[in-house]
């Protein structure tokens, strides 16, 4: 077995040495197995990559601090929730606060001796960090736009038991960071849906409602993908299995994956199905081979056929035919709508869901009055977009006014005024400093990168053209790049493959068009493609589409569930 799957089994469920670990005052890290076991209590040992160097000529450890990363089914908080975070990274944190593609928060540059009194303030926030990350199901992604209220409402209801019913059972997290006492010869905890040595890699669910695909649902391992009757009432899911973004440079054996559409299920089947996918994963995941523990090598090593046979006989349902649904695209809807409910919904897009104060762009502090004037009132709250944005929900028209001056006043809708439609709909993981996976800039490369784009877009009149792009640090994919019209997957500092032709949709992978190439030539790759594009495309024709049509991505023909690996050349 891989030595994670020894630390599992030998940690009595997630205890580890992880208090004599915190308590260690002669260094700011924690002993290497602690390193493992704290990601699923939500939280990363990292170091500031920028200073290693002259650390390490001082004869100094690295800078070692963590990440925390919240659990929040869909992203939503309340205002008083808001409050209390937003003290929290100003308190402990780099004084940022960061929405991540998967709906949570992640605080940034904690260190040791304070992570505690971190993790404890965020849970008086009413809010955990419980199986945030590790080999179990993660943060479950939500449809954040809320138009269709009735059925967002049912969503977000099914997305949050689900999530809950799929927690860890250990007190483990409640004994080290709450200091809950354990009970005296009470034993370790029955794990009945993960087991003694819990998943073999991190599972990923999310629940998403046609038209929009803003979740990215088939990216997850297990999607959801919500039916509605003549009424608009969501009356079951089609079910989707297997998708995966994770890859590794250079290994044949790892691709990313979009996710199969299993069958319809009615809604009251779902923990059932939900708690069936999970055991299955759990008992035919490989373990030997961490690289390709995913559910998507699962399915692909035994056959969709023998998953699904196994699903059903663990749910004790049978998957019916999949019902007709249609996504028209995977973005955010910008600006304010209004719900079926009458109630008000302000989304702003924020720069790779960075929230920190700026130059002239005080989007903390903005923020922060826009939750004070929503706690007095006693309405609305926030909730996160899988894209990286944020929206001001469920407001009042009287509300709406006030929210509106605060924004104003604070360039809170600086990343709605971006002048092309590329730079507002794109993302980028964390990368550079913190990341130890990172190959390359992502985050603090995006507005760079955006704007060398800009001058292209306008020069081809597409500075409007809804461009799908997404940039990741390294192949494991957090920004879902392999989805993208456009993406860049860092190779090494400041060089990417260069990554063309997914769909608006999020329906369709990309595949690599040049590989391990600078920016100077990033950008003199994607000119003639962009003229091409805007002298020959179909009305409402998406990039990635033209791209395939006018046969400059010269794929074999494939299903869109098939998974294409990362290295297979144009």
């Amino acid at each position: 077995m891989h030595s994670v799957e020894d630390i599992k089994a030998e940690s009595r469920r997630l205890r580890g040495s992880l208090l004599e670990s915190l308590a260690d005052p002669v260094t700011g890290a924690l002993r290497e197995d602690d390193q493992t076991l704290i990601k699923y209590h939500g939280s990363y040992q990292q170091d500031d990559r920028d200073l290693r160097d002259e650390r390490r000529r001082q004869k100094l450890e690295p800078a070692y601090q963590f990440m925390i990363r919240t659990r929040t089914p869909g992203g939503v908080v309340t205002p008083a929730q808001w409050l209390q975070l937003d003290a929290i990274a100003t308190r402990y944190g780099n004084h940022s606060l960061r929405v991540t593609t998967r709906q949570a928060f992640q605080f940034h540059g904690v260190i040791k001796r304070e992570l505690k009194a971190t993790m404890q303030a965020i849970n008086a926030a009413l809010i955990d960090t419980l199986a945030a990350c590790g080999d179990v199901n993660r943060n479950v992604q939500v449809a954040a736009n809320p138009l269709l209220s009735e059925a967002h409402a049912t969503l977000y209801a099914d997305a949050a038991a689900t999530s809950e019913h799929l927690l860890p059972n250990t007190r483990a997290y409640y004994e080290i960071w709450l200091d809950e006492e354990k009970v005296a010869g009470a034993g370790e905890e029955e794990e009945p849906i993960y087991g003694d040595k819990y998943l073999p890699r991190k599972f990923k669910i999310g629940f998403a409602l046609p038209p929009i695909n803003d979740v990215d649902v088939f990216a997850n391992d297990l999607g959801f993908i919500g039916i509605t009757d003549e009424s608009g009432r969501i009356v079951g899911y089609n079910v989707s299995l297997g998708g995966g973004m994770g890859a590794t440079h250079g290994d044949a054996q790892t691709w990313p994956r979009v996710a199969d559409v299993a069958g319809y299920i009615p809604r009251e089947g779902l923990l059932d199905v939900a708690t069936a996918v999970v055991t299955t994963q759990r008992d035919y995941g490989n373990r030997a081979v961490r690289k390709r523990a995913r559910f998507k090598y699962t399915i692909d090593d035994h056959g969709l056929d023998f998953i699904k046979a196994q699903i059903e006989q663990r749910a004790g349902i049978a998957f019916a035919p999949a019902r007709p649904f249609a996504f028209e695209h995977n973005g955010d809807r910008y600006g304010w709508t209004q719900g079926s409910d009458g109630r008000w919904h302000l989304t702003l897009s924020l720069g790779a869901g960075r929230i920190a104060d700026v130059g002239t762009v005080t989007q903390l502090t903005g923020l922060r009055e826009v939750a004070l004037r929503l706690q007095e009132a006693g309405v609305g709250e926030f909730r996160m977009t899988s894209n990286q944005n944020l929206v001001i929900s469920n407001l009042d028209d009287a509300l709406k006014a006030t929210v509106d001056a605060l924004v104003s006043a604070h360039g809170l809708d600086a990343g709605n005024a971006l002048p092309t439609a590329l730079a507002r709909k794109a993302m980028a993981c964390v990368a550079l400093p913190t990341c130890g996976l990172a190959m390359a800039e992502a985050e603090r490369y995006l507005p760079d990168f955006t704007g060398k784009l800009q001058p292209l877009l306008e020069k081809h009149g597409l500075a409007q053209a809804p461009i799908v792009l997404r940039i990741s640090g390294c192949p494991n994919g957090c920004s879902r790049p392999y989805l993208a019209e456009i993406a860049l997957v860092g190779k090494a500092p400041g060089r990417y493959n260069l990554m063309l032709g997914g769909d608006h949709r999020g329906q369709r992978l990309n595949t690599l068009y040049r590989e391990n190439i600078t920016e100077e030539e990033i950008l003199g790759a994607l000119d003639p493609l962009f003229g091409r594009y805007a002298a020959e495309r179909d009305a409402a024709e998406g990039f990635g589409d033209f791209l395939h049509r006018a046969g400059e991505i010269d794929l074999p023909p494939y299903p869109t569930h098939r998974a294409i690996p990362v290295e297979l050349h144009a």
